[in-house]
Formats: structure tokens, sequence, C-alpha cells
């Protein structure tokens, strides 16, 4: 056995093991490539949309702390719908706050990560039918997404579900064919 940082188990750090999921299939083996890959951009994404709803709430409490006016407490997410932030988180008691502030963070987490799981499915699908990744297979997933995103917002209208299915298509058509320049 080696004594290098990729062998020795005691030495090596995060990096390290994160170089070593990607060269050995990846943080899943479910048995088939597209559950893999399904289960792998959830959980990815899943840790991106909890740090970004707990970055959304830090940032507020931040603003209420300095004195600046957050009350009305309205926050845009990506479909364009306005959501309460945080409705139950009312000052009562710091459990019904930390409750509060879990759910919230749990239900953004499952939205971006089935969303990614849902991109990555159907562009994994795709290039499997068709034969070829190319940026018609990430337009349809990107339209797909978008509107099954738009879907998931309370007050979803046709209009916004096509405007949501426009812009998923259009930004991962544009990031598939900028992979090939950067």
């Amino acid at each position: 056995m080696g004594s290098t940082a990729g062998n020795n188990l005691e030495t090596r750090s995060l990096f390290d093991e994160i170089r070593s999921y990607n060269k050995h299939g990846g943080l899943f083996d479910l048995g088939h490539p597209l559950l893999n890959r399904v289960a792998e951009s959830f959980v990815k994404a899943a840790g991106i949309g909890a740090a970004q709803a707990v970055s959304r709430e830090a940032y507020f409490i931040t603003l209420d702390s300095a004195g600046f006016d957050s009350s009305s407490g309205v926050v845009s997410d990506v479909t364009g719908t306005k959501k309460q932030r945080l409705p139950d988180l009312r000052g009562e008691t710091n459990r019904k706050s930390l409750e509060a502030m879990v759910k919230n963070t749990g239900k953004e987490s499952l939205r971006w990560g089935l969303a990614a799981g849902m991109y990555s499915g159907l562009t994994y699908g795709l290039r499997e039918a068709r034969g070829s990744h190319d940026w018609k297979n990430s337009a349809v997933a990107g339209a797909i997404t978008g509107a099954a995103l738009a879907l998931t917002s309370d007050d979803a209208s046709h209009e916004q579900i096509v405007q949501c299915a426009i812009t998923g298509a259009a930004i991962s058509a544009a990031a598939n064919m900028l992979t090939g320049i950067f």
C-alpha cells in the first residue's frame, strides 16, 4: 500500500475525496447510469438550494438587525412569484423560528434537487434516444424543467409556465453552446 496522500486515508483531504468520486463514477452506484446521474444531480443541487435558503434568511436577519426596513417580508424567487419570507417566523419562540427555517430550507432543497435531477435525467435520456448530445437536447430538457418549476409555484399561470419553459430552454441551450468555448 502506497503512502501518497491519495492512498493514505488518514491524510486525504476533502478535495482528494471529491476528486476520487469523479474518477470512480460519482457518489452513487444505483445500477444504471441514468439513476446515478439523477441521484447525483439531486443531491448536489439540493445542497445548493439549502445554502441559498439559509443565506437568504441570514440576509434578512442582518437587514433587520441593522435597522433597515424589510418588514414587507416578500421575496421574489427564480420563477418570478412572490412568496412570504418564513411566515411562521414571528419571533414568538426560538423553537418555532428554527422549525420555520428548517421547513423552508427543506422545501428549497427539494425544489432545487428535483429541478437538477429532472434536467440531468432528461438530457441523458434524450442523448440516448437521439444518439447525440447537442444544444437541442439541452433546450428540450430546459424547457420541460422550466415548465415543471413554474408548476411548483403557488399561483402558476399559463403565461408564467410558458415564460419559464422558454427561459429554461434558452439558458440551457446557451450553456451547452458555451461549454465548448470556455
